[in-house]
C-alpha cells in the first residue's frame, strides 16, 4: 500500500507541472490522472464534463438540474485563459443571472480559480480579468443587440434555451465569436423543444453531450435532491428538468412548453390585488386528486398562476380543508367550486370547514377542453404569467387537445381544470361568456 501511494505521489508531481488542458486529456483517458487529482487536490471532472474531441466550433451540454453544467463551463473558460491572453463572451438568461450564476455561484468562475492564478471581477463594468490578461465580460440573452461589435476568441452561453430572445442573441454571438484560429462556444442547458435548438443540434461541427441529475447525485446535498423529486418526480417536466431530455409538444395541444416557459418568472409581481382559488373535486372518491390552484391579479395587469395546492388520496374533508388553507394563506377573495361531481354537497362541505368562506358554485355543460380554450388564449396575449414552475400542472395543460381529447397524464385534468376554474372568475367572468359554464 505505501509503495502505491509513493506511485501516486510521483503521479501528482507530474500531474502539478501539466497545464490545464493537459490536465484534461488526462482525465479523459487515464484512471491514474484521476487518481493524481485527488491527491493534489483538484477534483474529478467526469468525462462528460470534458471538451468533446475532434473538430467542433460549438459544443452543447443539454442536461438536467445539478449535472455540474456550470462547473464545466467555469473550468472550460478558466482552461483557455490560462493558455494565453484571450477574450470571452459569458452569456447568462440576465445580467444578474450571468453575475449571480457563472461567476459567483458555488460552481461559478470565482469559485473555481485554479491555484496560483489570480482573476479579479468589477461588477461595475461586467467585466473579469485574468493575470495573464486574458478578460471576460457579461451579456444578457434578452439584449442581443448588446454584441453587436464585439469581438471574442470563446463563449459561453448558460441555459440559453431559456434566453429571453434566444435565437437573435445566438446569431448575434456566434457573429462575435471570431478571433484566434479555433474560435468555439459552449453553450449549456437544460433543454426546451424549440424548432431552432433542434436545427442547431443538427449542424455540422456542432457536438451534443447529455446527461442527467443522476450522474452527478455524490456531489449533490441530499436535501437538494429531495427538494427536486418532490417537485418534478413522476411528471415529463422532470424528465426535462432532471434528466435533461427534450420533451416534444403534441400536435394541437392549447398550451405548449415553450409558451409556458415564456409565461414565466421565478417571482412573482411586487403586488397582488384580487385572488382567486380555482377547484376541481375529486370524481374517484379518496383516489381521486382535487384540483386546487390560486391566481392572482397583480399590480402589473397580469394574471399570475401562484400555487398549486391541489391534493390526492384523501377523503372529502382533508380537500376541504387544503382548500381553506390555500384562501388562508394566500387571502384569496373567492372559492370557485365545480359541483359536477357532487353538487349542492360541495358548497356544503367547504362551508363547514369555514362558514365565510366565499363561494361561487358553478356546472359545466360541457367539456373541460371546450372550457379551457379562452383561457389558453389569454396565455398567447401574454396575459397569464406562472410564478414559478408546476410541474403537475403544466404536464396536464399541454395535454389539452383543441379537438377537445384530453392526451396528459392521468384519466382526467383536475388541476387544469382548477386553473381554468380560477382565470375564468379573475379574468374572463364579467366580460367575456364561457361556453358550458352557468354560475349557481
Amino acid at each position: 500500500m505505501d509503495d502505491r501511494r509513493e506511485d501516486l505521489r510521483s503521479v501528482a508531481e507530474i500531474w502539478a507541472k501539466l497545464d490545464r488542458i493537459e490536465q484534461q486529456g488526462l482525465v479523459k483517458h487515464w484512471r491514474v490522472a484521476e487518481a493524481a487529482q485527488a491527491l493534489t487536490g483538484f477534483g474529478t471532472l467526469r468525462s462528460t464534463q470534458l471538451p468533446p474531441d475532434g473538430e467542433w466550433g460549438i459544443w452543447t451540454i443539454l442536461a438536467g438540474r445539478g449535472f455540474g453544467k456550470t462547473r464545466a463551463g467555469a473550468e472550460w473558460i478558466h482552461a483557455l485563459a490560462a493558455e494565453a491572453p484571450r477574450r470571452f463572451a459569458l452569456v447568462g438568461t440576465s445580467l444578474e443571472n450571468a453575475r449571480s450564476v457563472m461567476v459567483e455561484g458555488e460552481s461559478g468562475l470565482l469559485a473555481r480559480v485554479p491555484e496560483g492564478d489570480d482573476v479579479t471581477f468589477v461588477p461595475s463594468l461586467r467585466e473579469l480579468t485574468w493575470r495573464n490578461g486574458s478578460q471576460a465580460r457579461l451579456y444578457s440573452g434578452g439584449e442581443p443587440d448588446s454584441l453587436r461589435g464585439g469581438q471574442f476568441d470563446f463563449a459561453w452561453g448558460d441555459e440559453f434555451a431559456h434566453w429571453p430572445r434566444a435565437e437573435a442573441t445566438l446569431t448575434n454571438l456566434r457573429l462575435a465569436t471570431r478571433l484566434g484560429v479555433h474560435p468555439r462556444l459552449l453553450l449549456t442547458t437544460t433543454p426546451l423543444p424549440y424548432d431552432w435548438l433542434k436545427a442547431l443540434l443538427a449542424e455540422p461541427g456542432v457536438r451534443v453531450t447529455r446527461g442527467r441529475m443522476q450522474d452527478n447525485l455524490a456531489n449533490l446535498p441530499a436535501g437538494f435532491i429531495a427538494a427536486i423529486e418532490r417537485k418534478y418526480g413522476g411528471t415529463a417536466t422532470g424528465r426535462q428538468e432532471m434528466d435533461g431530455e427534450i420533451i416534444e409538444d403534441l400536435a394541437g395541444a392549447l398550451w405548449t412548453r415553450a409558451l409556458l416557459e415564456r409565461q414565466r418568472r421565478e417571482v412573482g409581481p411586487v403586488g397582488i390585488g384580487r385572488v382567486v382559488v380555482g377547484v376541481d373535486p375529486p370524481a374517484g372518491g379518496v383516489n381521486g386528486v382535487c384540483g386546487i390552484v390560486v391566481v392572482g391579479m397583480g399590480d402589473d395587469g397580469l394574471a399570475y398562476v401562484l400555487a398549486d395546492a391541489s391534493v390526492a388520496g384523501v377523503r372529502p374533508e382533508g380537500w376541504a380543508r387544503a382548500v381553506v388553507a390555500a384562501v388562508d394563506r394566500w387571502r384569496a377573495d373567492k372559492v370557485v367550486a365545480e359541483i359536477n361531481n357532487g353538487g349542492d354537497m360541495v358548497t356544503a362541505l367547504l362551508k363547514s370547514v369555514d362558514s365565510n368562506l366565499p363561494v361561487l358554485a358553478v356546472r359545466a355543460t360541457k367539456g373541460k377542453v371546450a372550457r379551457a380554450e379562452p383561457v389558453a388564449s389569454l396565455y398567447g396575449e401574454g396575459r397569464v404569467v406562472h410564478a414559478g414552475t408546476f410541474a403537475a400542472l403544466e404536464d396536464q395543460l399541454c395535454g389539452m387537445m383543441a379537438s377537445g381529447v384530453y392526451a396528459g397524464p392521468g384519466g382526467s385534468p383536475d388541476r387544469a381544470d382548477a386553473l381554468v376554474w380560477a382565470l375564468w372568475a379573475l379574468m374572463l367572468g364579467d366580460r367575456v361568456p364561457v361556453p358550458g359554464v352557468r354560475g349557481l
